[in-house]
C-alpha cells in the first residue's frame, strides 16, 4: 500500500478513497483512523461517510461547495501525516443460543463441513471477531476471523424473513441481523441482545473496530435476557 490514501472522484457528489488492497487488521486500523479524521475534520459539504474493507466512500453536496474544492481539501487533509498506531476499540461479548428453533441451519454447516453441531459451536465461539463496518441493514456488522473450519456457502434460496438477533454464515463470513428482514446466510443461532434501537444514540450497538467475542447460552438465559429487554 502506499504512505498515502489515493482519492478518485466515484461520482458528481462522492469520493472514492482507496487505503489498501486487502482485508487485514492493518488495513482496517488504518480505515479507522482515516475514518476518524475525516469525520473531525469539519469541511463543509461532505454528507455522509461509508467505510468499507479497504475503502472509504465520501458523500458531499456540490451546492455547498464545489467537487473539485472539496477534493482538494480531502487530499490535502489525507496528505498530512496520519497517526495509524493508535486506534482505540471495544470488546463486547455477544451471548448466542445455538439450540433448537434458534438455529435451524446449524445441522447444515456441520454436514457441510463433516463436523458435529458442538464442533461448529466450538469454532464459532473460539474466535475474537473484528467488526470492519456496518451494512446491508442498520447496524448489521461485517465480521472478521471467522475459521474457515466452519465456512459455508449462503442458502440457494434467501428466507423472506429472518429473525432478529439471528447468527448467521454465509461463505467465509460470519453475521448479526439487527433487524428482521430478508436474508440468505445459514441462521446457526440467536442473540437476545438489540444490535440497532432508533430511539439511541448511536442506534446501533456495535461500532467499526469493535472487537466481539461470542458466547454460547441456553435457551432458559437466552429467554430471560430477552425478557430482561423488554
Amino acid at each position: 500500500m502506499n504512505d498515502n490514501p489515493v482519492l478518485k472522484f466515484a461520482s458528481d457528489r462522492s469520493i472514492l478513497i482507496k487505503i489498501g488492497n486487502d482485508i487485514s487488521v492493518e488495513t482496517h486500523s488504518k480505515v479507522v483512523s482515516v475514518f476518524n479524521l475525516i469525520s473531525n475534520s469539519g469541511i463543509v459539504g461532505i454528507q455522509s461517510i461509508h467505510p468499507a474493507y479497504n475503502s472509504i466512500l465520501v458523500s458531499f453536496n456540490p451546492v455547498l461547495k464545489s467537487s473539485d474544492a472539496i477534493f482538494n481539501e480531502l487530499n490535502s487533509l489525507l496528505s498530512s501525516t496520519i497517526d495509524f498506531t493508535h486506534v482505540q476499540y471495544r470488546t463486547i461479548e455477544i451471548p448466542v443460543c445455538y439450540q433448537d428453533e434458534y438455529a435451524p441451519d446449524l445441522a447444515d454447516v456441520a454436514r457441510y463441513n463433516s463436523l458435529t453441531a458442538d464442533e461448529v459451536i466450538y469454532h464459532h465461539t473460539k474466535q475474537n471477531y473484528i467488526v470492519y463496518f456496518l451494512g446491508f441493514s442498520p447496524g448489521f456488522p461485517y465480521l472478521g476471523g471467522m475459521p474457515k473450519e466452519i465456512a459455508t456457502p449462503r442458502l440457494q434460496t434467501p428466507r423472506l424473513k429472518v429473525p432478529e438477533g439471528s447468527v448467521a454464515i454465509g461463505g467465509d463470513q460470519t453475521g448479526i441481523y439487527p433487524v428482521a428482514s430478508p436474508g440468505g446466510w445459514r441462521i446457526i443461532g440467536r442473540t437476545p441482545l438489540k444490535l440497532f434501537s432508533p430511539e439511541k444514540n448511536p442506534p446501533a450497538l456495535l461500532q467499526m473496530g469493535d472487537r466481539i467475542k461470542f458466547l454460547e447460552i441456553t435457551k432458559e438465559q437466552f429467554k430471560k435476557e430477552q425478557s430482561c429487554r423488554q
